[in-house]
């Protein structure tokens, strides 16, 4: 039996023991990672520790630990109250304006998992504050920066569009832009109905009336209640003093760091809340504790493994045996599905930048349309960013309330999991088989 499939029998042993045993999943993926590349592939330790994500730690931790602080001192519940009072108290609105924001600021180029570890902690305090599914708003927080990534100016569509050009293969930038936006948006869609939309909805229409009812019965000459009847003020809601003030301030900071002058999201978290922590030491008591540990140990050590796996070239075996197969059409199926399952687990950029090329063979045949191909291979290994263990899905997890945190990771996980199957899937039915996008 070869080492690849060894290390592939293993990684599905990992899911299953974890899954049955209730131990983390990352604590035996380490364990895995240490006992295949030593024994396996005879690699020394610091050639497993190498795949460790450094950098999803370090913005797991800073990121958390920021907002524990902005949780402790009521400067999230301030920004929550504020997003009720602009969407006029239609709470239903709310996660297709976090879908919008995430969308845009991805579009003119900032990096998916800083536009999702910025607006989460404000939209997941959103989603707990006024009952919203924690799982359906984190969906519409990837899904809107993974849509928007994908414009001409965005990250995966300057790579994907340069892959594309570096390989002299037909491509159309708006065609790959609106097909994954597209995507991004049907499944935000779908999560929106499944997860509890249109009750969302239904409460709104009945908060609207009971307002208007409320209007008419006050009499229309007394003026003061013309215009805030269905914004669900909270007068308990702490007021905006020094403290939450600067912590405004520190997440505008880290806002503009990250989106406009592309400083490390992770590194800039910790400085400003370092900086509070000095400025308002006692406010800062326990917020180290309410950083996401567990989550930070299940995705380091499932990341660390699927490393060890890309750097002994278990995926380009994939990729090469899917090569090898005769059918054009079924070989690009089984690319996309193979791109929608690692990226699921590692770095959509890295997927982007391997899978396509692997393509190129068939697209030279001309027996499958290369705009098709590429755009499916696009939508299929970025939506399901919503993975658990990418750094999108981990940032959700993350933020939501830790009572709710292990029921947001298995609930994720389904979604991220049934997306994995059902993206390729349908991509090939709509934009491959067809055959028109050449």
């Amino acid at each position: 039996m070869s080492a690849e499939i060894i290390a592939l029998i293993v990684l599905v042993l990992v899911f299953l023991v974890a899954t049955i045993r209730s131990i983390n999943m990352g604590a035996l993926a380490l364990v895995a990672a240490f006992v295949v590349g030593t024994s396996v592939f005879g690699v020394e330790v610091d050639d497993v520790l190498g795949g460790f994500p450094a950098n999803l730690f370090v913005i797991l931790v800073g990121v958390t630990y920021l907002f524990a602080l902005a949780k402790t001192n009521g400067t999230v519940d301030w920004i929550v109250h504020r997003a009720v009072v602009a969407v006029r108290g239609r709470v239903a609105l709310m996660p297709w304006v976090m879908f919008a924001v995430c969308a845009a600021i991805t579009a003119i180029g900032a990096a998916s998992p800083a536009a999702v570890a910025i607006v989460a902690p404000v939209a997941m305090g959103f989603a707990a504050r006024y009952r919203i599914h924690p799982v359906m708003m984190g969906l519409m927080v990837v899904q809107g920066s993974t849509g928007g990534s994908f414009s001409p100016i965005g990250i995966f569509g300057a790579i994907t569009n340069g892959v594309v050009d570096q390989g002299k293969l037909p491509g159309n930038a708006a065609v790959l832009f609106g097909g994954v936006l597209g995507a991004c948006a049907l499944i935000s869609l779908v999560g929106f109905l499944a997860l509890g939309g249109t009750k969302l909805l239904q409460r709104d229409r009945q908060s609207s009336e009971t307002a208007v009812m409320s209007l008419a019965g006050s009499g229309a000459g007394s003026g003061g209640a013309s215009d805030g009847g269905d914004d669900p003020v909270d007068d308990a809601l702490p007021r905006l003093d020094a403290q939450r003030a600067l912590t405004l301030i520190g997440l505008l900071v880290l806002a503009v760091g990250a989106l406009v002058f592309d400083l490390d999201i992770g590194f800039l978290a910790l400085a400003v809340a370092v900086v509070l922590t000095l400025i308002f030491p006692s406010a800062a008591r326990g917020a180290v504790d309410k950083i996401s540990w567990g989550t930070v140990l299940l995705v380091g050590g499932i990341v660390t493994y699927v490393a060890l796996l890309q750097d002994q070239g278990t995926v380009k075996w994939l990729g090469d045996g899917v090569a090898g197969v005769g059918a054009p059409l079924l070989a690009a199926l089984l690319i996309c599905l193979i791109g929608a399952v690692v990226s699921a687990f590692a770095s959509t950029t890295g997927i982007l930048g391997a899978l396509i090329p692997l393509a190129v063979p068939f697209l030279q045949t001309g027996q499958v349309g290369a705009v098709g191909m590429v755009t499916a291979l696009a939508i299929s290994s970025s939506v399901v960013d919503c993975s658990p263990f990418s750094t999108n899905g981990a940032l959700i997890v993350a933020n939501a309330d830790v009572t709710i945190r292990d029921d947001v990771f298995k609930h994720l996980m389904t979604w991220g999991m049934t997306i994995v199957v059902a993206a390729p899937l349908l991509c090939w039915l709509v934009l491959i088989v067809p055959g028109r996008l050449s």
